[in-house]
């Protein structure tokens, strides 16, 4: 499996740009542009205040979001077949700044969390690399252990122990929310890949477990906890983000107040250009733009998932699995992200993909696009080579 991965189609007369999935493409760079409108939008208040420039936050997008854009196209070029190869440093990558990170003096304070590692342009949140890293290592896994993975159990445990000890790193930071991503983003692929239903009960079952504890004996999040449940019970204090956020979203109602026009982003709501964007987006474009957002991110998902099944139908796993990857790291935090904004989960600190200000999360979202991209022009480039579908070459 793994040499068939490994086995390149450069030889195909495909030109690059011909092979992209354009219809995916352009909703991308629909929803790059919408997501920088929103930024100026929702952070014109804050940054007037704080900087005295009224589009400072916009500018510095802007300048992530085409060093955002030069990531995916880097990654477009990049064959695939190089990520396997590359696989023990990919994973000796993601621990680097997971433990750098927590040596006093090197990592940033804020909040609370010591989660950023200074770079001068920007902080670099050190979970955004590593949710990539790792995504990109344990495509290469499975296209290695995927024989292994349907029988043994340790083949099965390996990257659920590396996702573990990632998430334990996050937790030391805090960053609750980015470590639940990563485990979801594992038992994700572990299960498109074919392991054994049962074993997600058990690990399923470890992790809630886990989850619960960790909540109950945790005073901040057990208070995350009580303010989901019943925000109003105390609205300026433990609720104020959640009461906020669905004060705008109400506010909203069906074609919104206009681009502009959100009163909850003028410093009633917290983190209104970071982790409440979605919130300040239904303020603004109301229920026709909170679908609009919803349908984008469900069409980038599906269409990830329906490229790496076509991708393992014409035997190109690698290209699967890490289709599958981008398509979860983009789908399941943006589900987090609306659900802790609409009060259907308890409050995380992760930003919206193309949407939230941040550095960190623009190049990471743009190496996923580039993965996304390539792995649909490599699966373009078979077809053109003239590899049938796995069913109809039997």
């Amino acid at each position: 499996m793994a040499d068939a991965a490994l086995k390149s189609h450069n030889g195909s007369n495909l030109p690059l740009s011909a092979g992209l999935d354009q219809h995916l493409l352009w909703v991308l760079v629909a929803t790059t542009l919408l997501g920088l409108v929103m930024v100026a939008s929702a952070s014109v208040s804050i940054a007037e205040q704080a900087t005295g420039d009224s589009l400072f936050y916009f500018k510095r997008q802007a300048f992530f979001v085409l060093l955002g854009c030069g990531v995916a196209i880097a990654f477009v070029q990049i064959p695939l077949e190089n990520w396997l190869r590359a696989g023990p440093w990919l994973l000796l990558l993601a621990f680097i700044p997971l433990l750098l990170v927590l040596i006093p003096g090197v990592g940033r304070e804020v909040n609370g969390a010591v989660r950023w590692i200074p770079l001068g342009v920007f902080n670099l949140q050190v979970a955004e690399p590593v949710k990539l890293l790792i995504s990109l290592y344990l495509a290469g896994y499975l296209v290695r252990r995927q024989e292994q993975l349907q029988s043994s159990m340790l083949a099965f445990l390996v990257p659920v122990v590396i996702a573990g000890l990632c998430a334990f790193l996050l937790l030391m930071q805090p960053d609750f929310g980015t470590a639940l991503l990563l485990m979801a983003l594992v038992m994700g692929l572990l299960f498109l890949a074919g392991a054994p239903l049962w074993r997600f009960v058990v690990l399923v079952s470890g992790l809630l477990a886990v989850a619960a504890v960790l909540v109950v004996y945790t005073p901040y999040r057990w208070q995350r906890v009580t303010a989901f449940m019943d925000p109003w019970s105390d609205p300026f204090h433990t609720g104020f983000q959640l009461t906020q956020s669905l004060i705008a979203i109400g506010r909203g109602e069906w074609l919104g107040a206009g681009l502009g026009g959100s009163v909850q982003k003028l410093f009633y709501l917290p983190e209104a250009h970071t982790d409440f964007v979605f919130s300040v987006i239904a303020e603004e474009t109301g229920l026709v733009g909170v679908l609009l957002v919803v349908g984008v991110f469900a069409f980038i998902t599906w269409r990830a998932l329906r490229l790496g099944w076509d991708c393992h139908r014409h035997r190109l796993p690698l290209a699967g699995y890490i289709a599958w990857s981008a398509g979860l790291a983009i789908g399941v935090q943006a589900f987090i992200n609306m659900g802790v904004a609409t009060g259907l989960l308890p409050t995380k600190g992760l930003t919206l993909p193309f949407f939230s200000y941040g550095g960190s999360s623009a190049l990471v979202t743009g190496a996923f696009v580039g993965l996304l991209l390539r792995s649909g022009y490599e699966l373009n480039q078979a077809r053109a080579e003239g590899r049938r579908p796995e069913e109809e070459s039997r």
